[in-house]
């Protein structure tokens, strides 16, 4: 028998999701609630490193994700100039095995809808417009929609804001790292078939990803601001003011960005909470208990890291105690915080326009995670 019978997942992305799967898929009986609406809310699109599409292979759902996505096994990078001159092209490496691209970019939407419906596949019961109210660390809870009951584990995936976690009364410190970035949704140029980043200009970082056949996400980063005053048409004005320093696919891609409703911007923030990770039978996951700004786009293949562990020991154990949470943060902890920290260090050599060791940063993190969770 599991070390769990009911658990009830708070969240809907990558790390409760995945949760949800890997235990229902086993005979668990699993509650998902989120807080959106539904699955349309969630975000515009995400970069994929290989040890996520491994995760996602291992939760029954590749050949889906691969359908809808877009694979790549390189890196460019391009010159702040009037050409957008290709610097060099970067084999990346495969950190989830040689049968798995790189890299893919994917609508966040329709990866979450996949992930949901492989969750109904194996069980799991969904409910959107839902959330904790009151929570206590023997697992009972009262929900938003008036219901309550008492759960073998609940599971806090709930963001990096999580209620979960100021209800459990833990005190962490979510940082601004000094970075905000202007992301937009839009139609995919046959002239990009992979990430190109562009250091310099106005910019710290601009950049784009392929998401689909028609599709691809571009940002640029620059110092965090208070932007919250601007409409819709402003918002959209100032990217493309800020992007007006890139060429190369840059012109084709600014011409496409017409659309406010699919520019938003937000502050890189930064945290880790110290171990334990749970609090009785309430556990922490994700982005709710570690955050990385996306500097070296682990935060979702971390999210599907913690999923995994926590789903494989969960299954392994015949009970819930101090020897099972023990093990999950000595497999996690130290990783995540690695992956953290080195996402910050490369952001923070942009901001003391610093020249540091990228290529040396990215190969000890790629050969970390490379390594299975």
């Amino acid at each position: 028998m599991p070390a769990v019978n009911n658990v009830l997942v708070v969240g809907s992305g990558l790390a409760g999701t995945a949760t949800a799967i890997g235990l229902a898929a086993h005979g668990v009986a699993v509650d998902l609630v989120e807080i959106k609406p539904d699955v349309a809310a969630i975000g515009s699109g995400i970069t994929l490193q290989g040890n996520a599409l491994r995760e996602l292979r291992d939760l029954g759902v590749w050949e889906r994700v691969r359908a809808e996505g877009f694979g790549f096994d390189s890196l460019g990078l391009r010159a702040p100039d009037p050409a957008g001159t290709l610097l060099v092209e970067i084999p990346d490496a495969r950190t989830g095995g040689p049968d798995l691209p790189a890299t893919m970019g994917m609508p966040r939407p329709a990866l979450a809808r996949i992930l949901l419906d492989r969750a109904a596949e194996t069980g799991v019961k969904t409910r959107f417009g839902v959330t904790v109210t009151e929570l206590e660390p023997d697992g009972s809870v009262v929900l938003s929609d008036g219901s309550s009951g008492r759960y073998d584990l609940v599971v806090g995936a709930d963001g990096i804001r999580s209620s979960v976690r100021r209800m459990l009364g833990i005190e962490l410190e979510t940082r601004a790292t000094g970075m905000g970035i202007w992301r937009a949704f839009g139609p995919r140029p046959a002239s990009v078939t992979r990430t190109d980043l562009f250091y310099g200009g106005p910019c710290y970082i601009a950049g784009y990803c392929p998401t689909g056949e028609n599709s691809l996400y571009a940002y640029v980063v620059e110092d965090a601001q208070d932007r919250s005053a601007l409409t819709p048409d402003e918002r959209l004005a100032t990217m493309r003011e800020l992007a007006a320093a890139y060429h190369g696919p840059w012109d084709e891609i600014r011409e496409t960005l017409t659309d406010p409703s699919r520019v938003n911007y937000t502050w890189f923030e930064t945290h880790v909470l110290p171990p334990p990770w749970n609090r009785g039978r309430v556990v922490l996951i994700g982005d709710a208990a570690h955050s990385c700004p996306p500097t070296l786009a682990q935060g979702g293949a971390q999210a599907l890291e913690d999923a995994a562990v926590l789903t494989e020991l969960l299954l392994a154990a015949d009970k819930l105690d101090d020897d099972l949470w023990r093990a999950f943060t000595d497999r996690r902890y130290e990783r995540a915080k690695a992956v953290v920290d080195a996402s910050n260090q490369l952001g923070r050599w942009l901001l003391d326009h610093e020249q540091g060791d990228v290529p040396g940063l990215m190969g000890r993190v790629a050969a970390l995670v490379t390594q299975p969770a």
